[in-house]
């Protein structure tokens, strides 16, 4: 009697994977029966994250530092991957950040990183490993886009809600390109989440004055992130407050302007 050969496990890249959103779709990912490639900047986060996935899930987690602020960023981690002789079946890009203040007063090249980060990354990571996954006839690609992307901008963080609106109009129509083609493409859109992203744009003490009720967790957001890919969703809003929020917006965009307006400054530096 023999036997078949066990089918190999999916693979998911997650950047951004060393805190935050990132290290939780991580984490969802292993749950689910994932090998994972994890890369970010901090190489001793990802390899304290790797052996601790590997550990707690028996799956594989290969560590792949990039810094996809660069020209080179994205290239260097598709030929890693590829000398590994890894194929990428789910991707998650959630790597970011924000740059606070009035849009001139950080220097350009702070602000060129910004956008390589959140929308040149995004566009040629998912550019290079999308073929592979149409190819094979099977995908997810979570894109992490924002609450703020669907809302009326507010002064300070300028390109943010900018870029995390291109995020979801990519997304939405990448996932009709590959509808039926057994890939699903999905904005995942969080709102207030309790992660590191504050401390790193130095807004904490600000907006940590708002209510508990409106933050959600890391964890919450992946696990509603990886169902909504799974499903097929091409935009998901994470939490009911935010999808009011969302529909406020989009109906009524005229209240959200005289909000910000006023309590702007909450959100940004002088």
């Amino acid at each position: 009697m023999t036997t078949e050969p066990a089918a190999p496990r999916r693979l998911c890249l997650v950047t951004g994977a060393s805190s935050g959103i990132g290290l939780a779709f991580a984490e969802v990912f292993a749950e689910r029966g994932f090998n994972l490639v994890l890369t970010a900047r901090r190489e001793h986060r990802l390899s304290a994250l790797a052996a601790s996935l590997q550990d707690r899930f028996d799956v594989r987690a290969h560590v792949i530092p990039a810094d996809l602020s660069t020209v080179t960023g994205v290239a260097g981690l598709t030929e890693a991957v590829t000398r590994e002789g890894l194929h990428v079946d789910a991707l998650v890009n959630n790597a970011g950040y924000g740059v606070p203040g009035p849009f001139t007063h950080p220097a350009w090249g702070q602000q060129e990183a910004l956008l390589r980060v959140l929308i040149v990354a995004l566009v040629e990571l998912t550019y290079r490993l999308l073929p592979g996954m149409l190819e094979r006839s099977y995908g997810r690609v979570i894109n992490v886009a924002s609450l703020a992307g669907l809302l009326p901008a507010p002064a300070g963080h300028t390109l943010y809600p900018a870029a995390k609106a291109f995020v979801i109009r990519f997304s939405e129509a990448l996932a009709e390109e590959a509808r039926g083609r057994g890939v699903h493409v999905t904005a995942v859109c969080p709102g207030f989440t309790l992660t590191e992203f504050h401390d790193v744009t130095g807004t904490r003490p600000r907006v940590q004055r708002l209510p508990a009720f409106m933050w959600l967790d890391a964890r919450t957001v992946a696990e509603q992130g990886y169902d909504a890919v799974m499903r097929g969703d091409a935009v998901y809003v994470n939490g009911r407050l935010n999808r009011l929020f969302a529909a406020i917006g989009r109906h009524v965009p005229g209240v959200f302007t005289r909000v910000q307006r006023r309590f702007s400054w909450t959100f940004r530096e002088r």
